[in-house]
């Protein structure tokens, strides 16, 4: 035997042991493997292999001593009735036996109990109400403004009219970041810098403030760039882009005097909703003209007439929701306003869509979840819910109801478990849609275990 399939048959083996107890098997005939092309005679039925092999004579003297004329149709149904009464037997040589009855691998006196579930089924997974609800008053009821979102040192900033507040997750306490004054407010927009410590706050006079929230220190006032409200807001790096009423995107380098650094153009009407890829190569931002543009970073400083690397068109409604998937680089997920309900899927490379549901009511944002291949929703009217989608056969797993007016905006946490979303009933509402996070740690140490966990001696 080739040394190769010998080691193959081996590996098959289950280590010296039986997968079940020899009892339970059935014994090895050889007959059972004969070659399929040699006959098996003691499978064969002699008397009806003769009546078969000289039928055709019997019938052949039959038809030239009857005057009876028989027509094709009618030979055909006599044929037809002989194959069925003699059993479909048409075979004369057999070359095996018949199959074998069906093995009973356990006893008959043991059962299987009817609460039994195969060890690979998943449990379904409770996804309870919100866990925690706090008063937001004074909340902007603005579909087109992002003034929610939640840091990477676990620190939720929300803007309440002309003051920003942030909620320290990890200890529970509040403090209010800046009040701006009349002329300038009220705030429209609030996103967090990666590092977590600084803050972007944009205002209703078209400027963006930046600001230490370790210090409570404003750091400089971007302006000049928009000639209206700055509603949107996303971070790449040193790079702070900006998306205005007046339907401009800029980009702010945010070490230098001089910080604008490239404009995109194409948007119409008011900028909504922006969103940076993980690496920070493409750059996705919905508009108040239904439109929603794909532009690559080196792009932003080009004089070219059409700067975008795809327009899509096929939202009939403002488009603020826009979600990268965090497991499919090129994968985009965008969500229409009242008049389109839909959230629809791109992919990004070929600005070709991939697929679009229909949800009944207005999205205002999108999240992936960062452990499962699930999609949350928010909605306004007129059903003021977060549903939670299962992808991608978008399958609906949940629908989170308490708000009583339109979910505004929501972000989720840095361990990705906790959604917080805020309404227009002027409500903060924490919802663990993700799963627990202790739980997950627990998961995530057990997958991805210490190195060399299994060597007794470590080296010190």
């Amino acid at each position: 035997m080739d040394a190769g399939i010998r080691n193959a048959s081996s590996l098959l083996k289950p280590c010296g042991q039986w997968l079940f107890p020899p009892r339970f098997l059935p014994a090895v005939n050889s007959r059972d493997n004969a070659d399929r092309f040699i006959p098996n005679r003691s499978a064969m039925d002699f008397d009806y292999a003769h009546y078969m092999l000289t039928k055709g004579r019997k019938e052949k003297k039959k038809t030239t001593t009857t005057t009876e004329v028989s027509s094709p149709s009618k030979e055909a149904y006599r044929n037809q009735l002989a194959e069925i009464f003699s059993m479909n037997r048409t075979r004369i040589l057999a070359f095996k036996n018949k199959p074998p009855a069906p093995v009973k691998l356990l006893p008959s006196d043991q059962s299987v109990p009817l609460h039994w579930q195969p060890k690979s089924m998943k449990p379904h997974r409770n996804i309870p109400q919100a866990v925690s609800i706090l008063d937001a008053p004074e909340i902007k009821d603005d579909f087109y403004l992002n003034l929610l979102d939640w840091g990477s040192k676990n620190v939720l900033a929300i803007a309440l009219d002309q003051t920003v507040y942030l909620l320290d997750a990890s200890s529970r306490s509040i403090s209010e970041l800046v009040t701006v004054v009349d002329e300038k407010g009220p705030v429209t927009s609030v996103n967090w810098a990666p590092d977590g410590r600084h803050i972007a706050v944009g205002l209703n006079n078209s400027e963006v403030q930046l600001w230490d929230s370790a210090s409570n220190r404003m750091l400089r006032t971007l302006c000049g760039g928009h000639t209206s409200r700055v509603g949107s807001l996303a971070w790449n790096n040193h790079t702070l882009t900006t998306g205005g009423m007046d339907g401009q995107i800029i980009n702010n380098d945010i070490r230098i005097r001089s910080h604008i650094v490239g404009t995109y153009r194409g948007h119409r009407d008011e900028v909504c909703g922006l969103k940076w890829t993980e690496y920070g190569t493409n750059l996705a931002s919905g508009g108040n003209d239904n439109l929603v543009h794909i532009w690559d970073r080196s792009m932003a400083s080009s004089n070219s007439h059409t700067q975008w690397l795809h327009r899509l068109e096929d939202h009939t409604s403002a488009v603020k929701a826009l979600a990268w998937c965090p497991f499919q680089g090129n994968l985009l997920a965008t969500g229409g306003g009242e008049r389109d309900g839909a959230i629809r899927f791109w992919n990004t490379n070929s600005g070709a869509c991939l697929n679009c549901v229909e949800t009944g009511s207005q999205i205002s944002g999108l999240i992936w979840s960062k452990n499962e291949r699930e999609l949350l929703s928010c909605h306004g009217f007129a059903q003021n819910q977060l549903t939670l989608w299962k992808y991608p056969s978008m399958a609906k797993m949940a629908e989170l109801t308490g708000h009583t007016w339109r979910v505004l905006s929501m972000t989720q946490s840095p361990d990705g478990c906790t959604v917080a979303s805020v309404a227009g009933d002027e409500t903060l509402r924490l919802w663990n849609v993700f799963g627990d996070p202790k739980a997950i740690t627990k998961a995530a140490a057990k997958a991805n275990p210490r190195p060399f966990s299994h060597v007794r001696h470590h080296i010190r």
